[in-house]
């Protein structure tokens, strides 16, 4: 390694031992409590961009949000590692919030809606592109691109809401519990605010019911 990319590396472990130090000073038992509890009471799902980092942006502490992230937020049918989070947030941390939050200035959605082959990366925007066909008419009367782009970001969020939805885990944990509740929500990157894009989570749940219910 050239000795910036080492500087790069070593500093990672510099900012943890500071880290600790602060923790500690404030808390000299804060990482042995840590450590004996996992009791969060929302999962987190969003994009793996670097500049969406959940806690902070929630203003909470490690331990308070289970986080699963990836391109573009999505959560495909058929994507093993998504529904495990799920599975396992619902039914073992018994999480009463499930969140999915996409932000704008997504790279994933903007390379979602061009033409040009992303090898690896084709079937999994096609996830995003099928979001563009099915809100097609509304996308294409939008003249100006990025405010375009900014509404599939929102439709993609709502989309992947209703992908949680579907799922067994949540059904059946609201069905006996009254929760989780699944909200949609985009963060902004120019500013730093989060925006709830008010899922209409008890209409979405009702629909899913009619078309996916699961019996037993």
């Amino acid at each position: 390694m050239s000795d910036r990319t080492t500087k790069l590396y070593e500093k990672i472990f510099a900012n943890n031992l500071k880290w600790v130090a602060e923790k500690t000073a404030n808390d000299a038992h804060y990482f042995e409590r840590l450590s004996k509890t996992h009791d969060p009471a929302f999962l987190f799902i969003g994009c793996a961009d670097s500049r969406v980092p959940a806690n902070e942006i929630m203003g909470l502490d490690p331990g308070e949000v289970f986080v699963h992230r990836n391109v573009a937020n999505i959560v495909p049918n058929t994507d093993k590692n998504v529904h495990s989070t799920i599975q396992y947030a619902v039914e073992h941390l018994d999480v009463q919030h499930v969140i999915v939050c996409g932000h704008y200035g997504c790279g994933g959605v903007d390379a979602a809606m061009q033409s040009s082959d992303m090898g690896q990366l084709n079937g999994w925007l096609h996830e995003i592109r099928d979001v563009y066909r099915f809100h097609r008419d509304e996308l294409d009367a939008i003249p100006d691109p990025r405010a375009r782009t900014r509404r599939l970001v929102e439709l993609n969020v709502h989309e992947q809401c209703i992908n949680v939805i579907k799922t067994g885990f949540v059904q059946k944990s609201y069905d006996k519990l009254g929760y989780p509740i699944v909200h949609g929500w985009v963060y902004a990157l120019e500013d730093g605010i989060l925006h709830d894009l008010e899922i209409p989570f008890e209409s979405i749940l009702k629909m899913v019911r009619e078309i996916y219910r699961l019996e037993g």
